[in-house]
């Protein structure tokens, strides 16, 4: 295992990626501190992450069969967190860029323990169901911001640490940390949910943000770039709006799978409710350990074309599946598709721009992903209240099938610049 964790940092690309704009600087360590570093920012993040991992499938069921309110509400609790970070991206890209990513990941962190302090609250107040449920809201969104700011803020320090050549690998340690986290989280938050209720997870997820602000102190920083003139952030999504379309249209399959996998296996009366996100989670990290190279290697594009169609795949097989090994499969490869489209995409949207512009750039490019996160919730659970569970991972089947069409275009149009035809 070391030695593949080795390649997914040290193997050299064919060659770094070409952007508009200031030069790169090198590295600030070297590749062997630049493993230990990159080793340890995603072990802080795996277990930063589960505080939201461990949310994600209890929020839903809390709403729904806790505080006896709509699947609507139920999504919509589950996606305020995307929906915040939707407006906060940009921001936290900003800050970033201009102090650096060490000290945006620390506000980051802070943000989700008032996060988490707050739903502890809506947890108390669970016999006042809208009151409750405004609270929660309330959480969220604050939950929502953090996540602007540490996802952006990881990805920006990690290729800081590595260098640009290196982004894509970057994003797929990072995301393997993340999405392990997700893994793990899942079925651990309804194991507490159901031994010590709704606050007991908020409380376990409000220590989670405070062993990261502890480990992080000592960890050697980023310099921010030296300011420039800044594009608009409406000028940078003009830039890469392609490529975050084809991010939104996947997140929408695991969206799905976060907010209602749970309360489908509830209704079907199948065992194993909590595994759907432990089994994406494999799947996920399967794919990120073995094949993280490939972006930086073959092309964003390729990979991207290929993993869309096994997303596609799994999110036929939740929906048609009538028994729940069937789900969990699908799950697993849902997973194993959505694995390696951010870093196949986010690598070709770090070569559109300059280093000084690179947090803003990826702010903006994970917004996209909110959007398919925050809005799938909402509009999904009202699905659910009308056509039952199961209409709503056809929805992310043909989504998923959509970003495919994306990306067609985006290397047919990447052909005809190189070749004119």
């Amino acid at each position: 295992m070391s030695d593949r964790l080795s390649e997914i940092i040290a193997d050299p690309p064919p060659g770094p990626p070409v952007h508009n704009g200031a030069s790169e600087a090198k590295p600030v360590v070297s590749e062997a501190q630049g493993l230990r570093l990159l080793l340890a920012l995603s072990v802080i993040l795996f277990f930063a992450y589960i505080c939201v991992a461990m949310a994600l499938p209890v929020v839903s069921v809390h709403v729904v069969k806790g505080l006896g309110l709509s699947n609507g509400w139920g999504g919509l609790a589950a996606g305020m967190a995307f929906v915040s970070t939707i407006f906060s991206r940009a921001w936290a890209g900003g800050v970033s860029d201009r102090l650096g990513p060490k000290p945006a990941m620390a506000r980051g962190l802070w943000f989700y323990l008032m996060g988490a302090v707050i739903c502890i609250l809506a947890g108390v107040l669970g016999a006042q169901p809208w009151l409750a449920l405004a609270v929660l809201l309330l959480g969220r969104a604050i939950v929502g911001v953090g996540e602007s700011y540490v996802s952006v803020s990881m990805v920006a320090w990690g290729i800081g640490l590595a260098g640009q050549h290196r982004a894509g690998r970057v994003m797929a340690f990072m995301g393997a940390a993340m999405y392990g986290a997700l893994g793990a989280g899942a079925p651990l938050g309804l194991l507490l949910y159901h031994i010590g209720g709704f606050s007991a997870v908020m409380s376990f997820s409000a220590l989670l943000p405070l062993i990261g602000l502890l480990a992080i102190i000592k960890m050697p920083g980023v310099a921010p770039h030296a300011a420039t003139m800044r594009r608009s952030f409406l000028s940078m999504i003009g830039t890469i709006w392609k490529h975050g379309f084809v991010i939104l249209a996947q997140g929408i399959g695991f969206a799905a799978i976060g907010a209602f996998f749970s309360l489908y296996f509830l209704a079907q009366g199948w065992q194993g409710a909590g595994l759907g996100l432990t089994a994406f989670g494999a799947g996920f990290v399967l794919v990120r350990v073995l094949f993280g190279h490939l972006p930086d290697r073959i092309g964003g594009l390729p990979v991207a074309m290929v993993s869309l169609g096994v997303e596609v795949i799994g999110q036929l097989l939740i929906w048609g599946g009538d028994m729940s090994g069937l789900a969990l499969l699908g799950a697993f490869m849902t997973g194993l598709g959505c694995s390696m489209i951010y870093p196949s995409m986010g690598r070709e949207v770090v070569a559109l721009v300059s280093p000084q512009q690179r947090g803003m750039a990826l702010g903006g490019f994970a917004a996209f992903q909110d959007l398919a996160y925050g809005l799938t919730g909402p509009v999904a659970g009202m699905l659910a209240d009308r056509a039952g569970y199961g209409p709503i991972f056809l929805i992310g089947a043909i989504a998923a099938a959509s970003g495919l069409g994306m990306v067609l275009w985006l290397r047919r149009g990447a052909r005809i610049a190189v070749h004119g035809t």
